[in-house]
């Protein structure tokens, strides 16, 4: 049983993965790791010469939002056995490494967006190329912050974190869709197969990694990291299929940013290829999925488990 507020936020979940009842208050757990996230992330970037780059970096990271990659890392070593303390540097890479797409994906050359979670966009305060540039800057100091500020993790598990995270940025992933995606811009002809490839590339990879990265942190083992890799896969396909409904559905205003973009760059949607009601459906059966892959870990998937749920029911 999920049960909504009036922001679309689960605020609890009746988890039944091991047969309790014991609710889960999804909206306080999140706001406790966002805050955790937020004074991780604050601290690790100071202004220093040149200040422009700087706080053209800690503009866009300290920007708000969600932080739901993060919180999915921590979720996920949490679950394992890990600690807070031993995520927090791949946590808060992963956020580095999502605002850097944000900043590159709202150029001029790229969406061209004005607005991203509620202000103007990197490119409309500091230019183009102190943009780039600062995306640039926080992709290169995710993975300095990954080697150098773990703690308590065997060496071994580091290296295969900083391993998940470059595959999951690169051609191999984010690039890899990014690249697809401007391809078929314009195009009638799109098939579901390349829109999948766009979004698992795009979207699903750097979440999956989030997952995955977790797992490594806290020493799963080979059965676990497939289950949450499989778990992980599902909720960043439902996280596009959302997201390509809210660009039709919401207002600028609850989406922080431009709505309608999709449309009107003539971009393949899965609203645009199945509809409104079959990409709903879609979106649901796939989190009911991810959720399956959890029953392994009893009432302890109980947070990943509400996340997926999450997904689903946001506004934004």
């Amino acid at each position: 049983m999920t049960d909504i507020n009036t922001d679309g936020m689960v605020v609890t979940e009746n988890m039944d993965l091991s047969g309790s009842d014991t609710p889960f208050d999804l909206s306080t757990y999140l706001s406790q790791k966002k805050e955790l996230v937020e004074a991780a992330l604050d601290a690790a970037i100071t202004v220093t010469y040149p200040e422009k780059i700087y706080e053209s970096m800690r503009y866009s990271l300290m920007a708000g939002g969600k932080r739901l990659r993060p919180t999915l890392c921590l979720a996920t070593c949490e679950l394992l056995g890990g600690t807070v303390e031993m995520a927090m540097p791949t946590a808060c890479a992963l956020e580095m490494i999502h605002t850097m797409s944000l900043i590159h994906d709202d150029l001029p050359a790229m969406d061209n967006d004005d607005y991203r979670r509620g202000k103007l966009t990197n490119h409309k305060v500091y230019g183009d190329d102190i943009a780039i540039l600062a995306g640039d800057g926080l992709l290169s100091y995710a993975f300095e912050f990954v080697a150098t500020q773990t703690q308590g993790v065997p060496p071994e598990r580091v290296l295969q974190v900083i391993g998940r995270l470059g595959r999951a940025v690169g051609a191999t992933g984010l690039v890899g869709g990014q690249v697809v995606d401007i391809a078929s811009e314009g195009l009638s002809n799109v098939s579901e197969e390349t829109l999948t490839f766009i979004h698992t590339h795009k979207t699903g990879a750097l979440l999956e990694a989030c997952v995955v990265c977790g797992a490594i942190l806290a020493g799963a083992n080979e059965t676990d990291l497939e289950r949450l890799s499989r778990y992980a896969k599902n909720i960043g396909l439902a996280f596009q299929i959302v997201d390509d409904i809210l660009d039709i559905t919401a207002p600028s205003e609850q989406l922080g940013k431009t709505a309608g973009k999709d449309l009107e760059a003539q971009k393949a949607t899965y609203p645009s290829l199945w509809g409104l009601e079959k990409s709903r459906a879609k979106a649901e059966q796939l989190v009911e999925e991810a959720k399956a892959e959890l029953a392994a870990f009893g009432y302890g998937g109980k947070a990943l488990a509400a996340i997926a749920d999450f997904i689903t029911y946001r506004s934004h």
